[in-house]
């Protein structure tokens, strides 16, 4: 499996960091923690953030901080693959608060003889703003907590593009607790009601998402492996999908992140795979 393969890829490549790493690695993770955790007020903590359901900006963000992301994905359906594609940007203007835009797309192809006309368009799925406050930072007990909200102004796609331009609207608040247990493992919890509005027909859908993961981070760097389990609930309806993933850093400010996607019961999906590049300029 194409997934798997490059995952055990990465990981062998991340193995020599992890055996230098473990030279006086004691000291080396202890330096590692407080530069994150306590070189700076106010207080911040360091926390592994899940890839595919990815945080609005570090728990405890601290002004100055930004961030690029550049997302790629594939879906393997049962007529059609899907591509997915994001460019992000997020910031914190002041310190626990911050601020997102993303603009994600779409790009179908027919699989196994499907008719083209049974394919969804191409489009540009939304404009998406968001906000994340961490009203709860405590470094000795190691966690974090936010709330945040996302809005998603969803658009037509290209082959009705402007027809409306805007069909409706995601309203989508959430709750993201955080725990790193000792220096290395750490858990999240993200969850929160997503309010669908289709501005054509004025009504309303609700689903439920209660996104879990736990990584584990190797020492001394900001390199880890770990897992996503996202689930949704949707009017006695559940899906669940299961997301190993890992984190490499490239350079000083620039990471990759790659993920698998195992849906555990979903009806219409198989396999996915989607790549995260992240990077942070410098900031005062």
């Amino acid at each position: 499996m194409k997934i798997i393969k490059y995952l055990m890829l990465i990981l062998l490549l991340a193995s020599p960091a992890y055996s230098i790493a473990q030279t006086n690695i004691t000291e080396k993770d202890s330096l590692y923690i407080i530069q994150k955790d306590d070189s700076k007020k106010p207080a911040k903590v360091l926390h592994a953030e899940p890839l595919y359901i990815d945080l609005i900006r570090d728990l405890g963000a601290r002004k100055g901080e930004k961030e690029w992301n550049l997302g790629l994905g594939l879906t393997d359906n049962l007529s059609f693959d899907s591509y997915e594609a994001l460019i992000e940007y997020e910031w914190a203007p002041m310190d626990r608060l911050g601020l997102e835009v993303e603009l994600p797309f779409t790009f179908y192809t027919p699989i196994n003889g499907t008719a083209k006309a049974l394919v969804p368009s191409n489009q540009l799925n939304s404009i998406k703003v968001a906000a994340q406050w961490s009203f709860f930072v405590n470094e000795r007990a190691k966690t974090s907590m936010a709330l945040g909200y996302i809005n998603e102004f969803e658009l037509s796609d290209f082959k009705n593009f402007g027809d409306p331009f805007i069909k409706g609207n995601v309203y989508n608040p959430f709750l993201v607790v955080a725990k790193r247990w000792g220096d290395n493992f750490h858990s999240l919890v993200y969850t929160g009601p997503m309010i669908e509005q289709n501005f054509i027909t004025d009504k309303f859908h609700t689903t439920y998402d209660v996104n879990t993961s736990f990584h584990y981070m190797i020492p001394n760097t900001r390199n880890f492996i770990g897992i996503e389990f996202n689930k949704t609930f949707d009017d006695g309806d559940f899906d669940m999908t299961m997301r190993p993933q890992m984190r490499v850093g490239i350079v000083d400010n620039l990471m990759i992140g790659i993920v698998g996607g195992i849906p555990v019961s979903r009806e219409n999906e198989r396999l996915s795979s989607f790549l995260r590049l992240i990077w942070e300029p410098k900031h005062k």
